[in-house]
C-alpha cells in the first residue's frame, strides 16, 4: 500500500487563510489550495492509495474542533487516514484520547513551534506518558534556529525517545527541517522513524548520506507536506535525489504499510 504520511489539508472556511500564512512563514509558494478534494485528486495522479492528513492545535481551545475535523475527514473517504492533535495545556486530555481512540484515530501530530511549547516541557512529557503504547505520534522537528533555541530539536526528540521507549515516533523532515546535521547524530540509526516531507529540496548531500548510510532504510517514510508540495513531484524527486530504482521507490512508498495495519 503506497501512502504518503505527511499531508495537511484545512476547512474549506479557513483554507486559504492557511495557505498564505504557510507562504509567508515558510517563504515557500504552496501549490495546492489546502483543501481534501484537491489533496486527494494529487494523490489518485501519483498513484497512492492513502494519505494521513494532520492538523495542529496551536491554542487548548482548537483541539476538540481540529480533531472533530480530522474525524470527519477520516470517516469521509477510504484513502485517508487523520491524525488527531492535542495541546499540552488542554485540560481534559484523556478523555478526548479516549474519543479519538473510538473513532479510529491511531496517531497525533505535534508542532511545538506553532503550538507554542517546548519539546521538552515537563507538562507535555505527562501528554506523551498518556499517548505511548497508544499513539503514532508525528512530530515537526526543527527550524532555522539552532537546537538551543527552537522549541523543537533533533537533541530534544531523542531525549524523548529514551524517556518514551513504547512511544512510536515518526520525526518529520528527515528529523528535523534545517537540523540535518544533529538528526545525523542524534536521530539517525534509531528506533524512530522518519518523513521525507520537505527535505530533499533543501538537505545537503553530506547530510543526506549520513543519514541514509546510519539509518535503517525501512523506517524512512515518504511525505510530501501538500498543499507546500505536491505528491507526485515529491515522489518524483525523492527518486531523483536518492538516486533510486523503481522498486526502490516503491519500497520507500509502501514502508509505512504495517504502521497502520
Amino acid at each position: 500500500m503506497r501512502i504518503d504520511v505527511h499531508t495537511h489539508a484545512m476547512h474549506p472556511k479557513i483554507s486559504a487563510k492557511v495557505v498564505n500564512k504557510l507562504d509567508d512563514y515558510y517563504h515557500i509558494h504552496p501549490v495546492g489550495n489546502g483543501r481534501v478534494d484537491d489533496l486527494l485528486k494529487r494523490a489518485e495522479n501519483a498513484g497512492l492509495d492513502k494519505v494521513v492528513i494532520h492538523t495542529a492545535a496551536t491554542e487548548p481551545a482548537q483541539v476538540i474542533p481540529a480533531n472533530n475535523w480530522s474525524i470527519q475527514m477520516m470517516e469521509s473517504d477510504p484513502h485517508i487516514i487523520s491524525f488527531g492533535t492535542m495541546h499540552p495545556d488542554y485540560q481534559e486530555p484523556e478523555k478526548e484520547f479516549a474519543r479519538l481512540e473510538r473513532h479510529g484515530i491511531k496517531g497525533l501530530k505535534f508542532h511545538p513551534d506553532f503550538q507554542g511549547f517546548w519539546m521538552n516541557d515537563p507538562k507535555f512529557y505527562e501528554i506523551l506518558e498518556m499517548i505511548q503504547g497508544r499513539f503514532i505520534a508525528m512530530f515537526h522537528v526543527g527550524d532555522r534556529k539552532p537546537p538551543e533555541k527552537n522549541p523543537s530539536c533533533p537533541i530534544k526528540l531523542a531525549e524523548i525517545h529514551r524517556n518514551f521507549p513504547d512511544l512510536t515516533i515518526i520525526a518529520a523532515h528527515m528529523g528535523g527541517i534545517f537540523h540535518w546535521k544533529w538528526s545525523a547524530e542524534y536521530l539517525a540509526g534509531s528506533n524512530v522513524y522518519m518523513d521525507t516531507s520537505s527535505a530533499m529540496p533543501y538537505i545537503d548531500d553530506d547530510s543526506l548520506q549520513t543519514i541514509l548510510k546510519k539509518h535503517p532504510h525501512e523506517k524512512l517514510l515518504f511525505g510530501s507536506d501538500y498543499p507546500l508540495f505536491d505528491p507526485g513531484e515529491s515522489m518524483r524527486f525523492l527518486q531523483q535525489k536518492l538516486h533510486l530504482t523503481d522498486s526502490q521507490l516503491e519500497r520507500h512508498l509502501c514502508s509505512a504499510e504495517k504502521l497502520f495495519q
